[in-house]
């Protein structure tokens, strides 16, 4: 009988010059040369009848039959390599891989303690972890699970809430003895603001409060605008430049240490919500269960 897949290999290789865009940097990752792999992805074009990729003197690119053939063949090669996890689960100890996108709060500021509880329990999985702002495409770019921030349009994805974050206002006593202290609101709009622009948008992200009367969104003035890295408000507000509203979580260690202060406490009370998301269209390995069950189970 002969062999249906044995052509695999240029498989693996088309989709590592997809991935990494050149030729040389492809075979770089698969510790190969590039002409192996030129070799490889022709016979690929003519087993399939159809031209993969377009070859200039700059740069590749994919054609249309290209991309489908992308995304579904890492969508197999997904599955070959969860059924390759799940029975290596099921002999004693748990292994496999686990690949998980976080954004850089929770990357930074919450995941840590988590995944030394997670690598500590189960020593032989291996985490393949992305810090990154950028909503990454579950199934097409092969991740297991993603955590995401606010609350969820209806994309199709399982989602489970790990915590509610609350926010608070803060600023560096440096700032505060220069510029003096906000009590109100309408006091607030004459000081530096440091907001956040939301990459989605491309505007300014209002600040949430919470008094007697109900709910309050403020869109702060712009002083320094910062954008891509949330973190950043943060780090600026540290060194004197403003105010900006932040996790409680992010700035609980520096309100402990004196190097932020927490403003207008009266108007706390508003939180976003952080999940771990996961597609329900992809069977979740022992692994990616495990790392579920982890983060799930975390305590504020």
């Amino acid at each position: 009988m002969s062999r249906r897949f044995d052509y695999l290999g240029d498989v693996e290789g088309f989709l590592a010059v997809a991935e990494k865009g050149s030729f040389t940097a492809a075979a770089v990752a698969l510790s190969t040369t590039p002409s192996v792999l030129s070799r490889a992805v022709t016979r690929l074009e003519a087993r399939l009848g159809n031209q993969l990729l377009r070859r200039t003197t700059r740069r590749i690119g994919l054609t249309d039959a290209g991309r489908l053939y992308v995304e579904q063949a890492r969508a197999a090669f997904t599955l070959l390599d969860d059924a390759e996890r799940e029975v290596q689960g099921r002999e004693g100890a748990l292994t496999g891989r686990v690949r998980l996108s976080v954004p850089t709060t929770y990357g930074h500021h919450r995941l840590p303690p988590l995944l030394a509880r997670f690598t500590a329990q189960y020593p032989q999985v291996r985490v393949e972890l992305n810090i990154t702002n950028r909503n990454v495409d579950l199934v097409s770019e092969g991740f297991d699970l993603a955590i995401r921030l606010g609350h969820l349009p209806d994309s199709g994805l399982v989602a489970r809430t790990l915590e509610e974050a609350p926010l608070c206002l803060v600023a560096a006593p440096a700032y505060l003895e220069r510029a003096g202290t906000p009590r109100t609101l309408e006091e607030l709009g004459r000081h530096a603001c440091v907001p956040f622009v939301m990459p989605s948008t491309g505007r300014r992200a209002p600040w949430v409060f919470r008094d007697g009367q109900g709910d309050i969104e403020w869109m702060p003035p712009a002083t320094v605008e910062v954008s891509d890295d949330v973190l950043g408000v943060v780090s600026l507000a540290e060194l004197g430049m403003g105010i900006c509203q932040s996790y409680d979580f992010i700035v609980r260690d520096a309100i402990a240490r004196g190097r932020l202060v927490e403003l207008l406490p009266q108007l706390r009370g508003r939180t976003r919500p952080f999940s771990v998301v996961y597609s329900p269209h992809r069977r979740q390995s022992a692994a990616a269960r495990a790392m579920i069950e982890v983060l799930t189970a975390r305590t504020a």
